[in-house]
């Protein structure tokens, strides 16, 4: 099970789109600052998740979420 995952910064106007097998897990590692890429931007808040069988079907839908269309997306849920 893949999950595609959307957080957004607490103090800053940044949204990460990302892919992974273990949720909980990876947004541990963006909120401790273990992630060199979100670091400046911790702490985060999950505003979309949702899960797909394969890593293809999950990294599709990564691509549309980083997206222009798909920050829109997300934006709204905010």
């Amino acid at each position: 099970m893949f999950w595609v995952y959307a957080i957004s910064s607490i103090r800053r106007n940044y949204i990460y789109v990302g892919l992974t097998s273990d949720l909980d897990g990876r947004i541990d590692r963006h909120n401790k600052g273990y992630e060199r890429t979100t670091k400046p931007y911790a702490p985060f808040k999950l505003i979309y998740s949702e899960t797909h069988s394969t890593r293809a079907e999950a990294r599709k839908r990564e691509k549309y979420f980083k997206s222009g269309v798909g920050k829109e997306f997300l934006r709204g849920l905010i």
